[in-house]
C-alpha cells in the first residue's frame, strides 16, 4: 500500500539531508509533497508610505533584496529535492513540488498543508541551533511536533 509523505523544506543543509535520507530509504511507490512556506515578510516590500522609520525607509531596498534572493534559494531547493529523488528512482508522477506563502506561521501552515493533501507522516531536517536558542525560541520542527497531532513526524538530524 502507497503512503503520502509531505517533506517540509527550506534552503538549509539539514532539509537536504532530510531529501537525502527519504531518497536513501523509502519505497520508490510512495507518493511525495516536498513543501515549502514561503515567509510573508516579503509583504514589507511593498509599504509605501511617508510614515516608515526614516531609517528602515533608507535600507527597505536591501532587505527586500535580501528576501527576493531567499525566495530564489528556497525554489531552487525544491527542484534540488525534485531533482535528488528522481535520481534515486522516484517516478516523476509521485513528486510534486509545492509553495504556499505563510499564511499562519510556518509550522502551522506546514501541519495545515499535511492535513489538506492527506499526507501519512511529516518528514522534515532538525534545525541545528543550539539548546538555549531552541528553549527560548523554539524551532519550526518542534513546533510542527507539538501541533501535529494527528500525524507521525519524522525527523533527520
Amino acid at each position: 500500500m502507497e503512503k503520502k509523505f509531505l517533506v517540509a523544506l527550506d534552503y538549509s543543509e539539514n532539509a537536504a539531508r532530510a531529501v537525502e535520507f527519504v531518497a536513501d530509504t523509502f519505497s520508490r511507490e510512495h507518493e511525495l509533497i516536498l513543501f515549502s512556506v514561503v515567509p510573508k515578510t516579503a509583504a514589507v516590500c511593498e509599504l509605501e508610505a511617508d510614515t516608515l522609520v526614516p531609517h528602515f525607509s533608507s535600507q527597505q531596498k536591501a532587505f527586500c533584496q535580501i528576501e527576493d534572493e531567499k525566495e530564489t534559494a528556497l525554489k531552487s531547493a525544491l527542484e534540488r529535492a525534485k531533482e535528488t529523488l528522481l535520481q534515486a528512482g522516484f517516478p516523476e508522477e509521485n513528486i510534486q513540488v509545492k509553495a504556499s506563502t505563510q499564511k499562519k506561521g510556518i509550522a502551522r501552515d506546514i501541519v495545515a498543508e499535511a492535513n489538506r493533501s492527506k499526507a501519512d507522516m511529516l518528514i522534515l531536517g532538525r534545525r541545528g541551533i543550539s539548546g538555549f536558542k531552541e528553549f527560548f525560541l523554539g524551532s519550526v520542527s518542534q513546533k510542527v511536533l507539538q501541533l501535529s497531532k494527528e500525524k507521525s513526524v519524522l525527523l533527520v538530524q
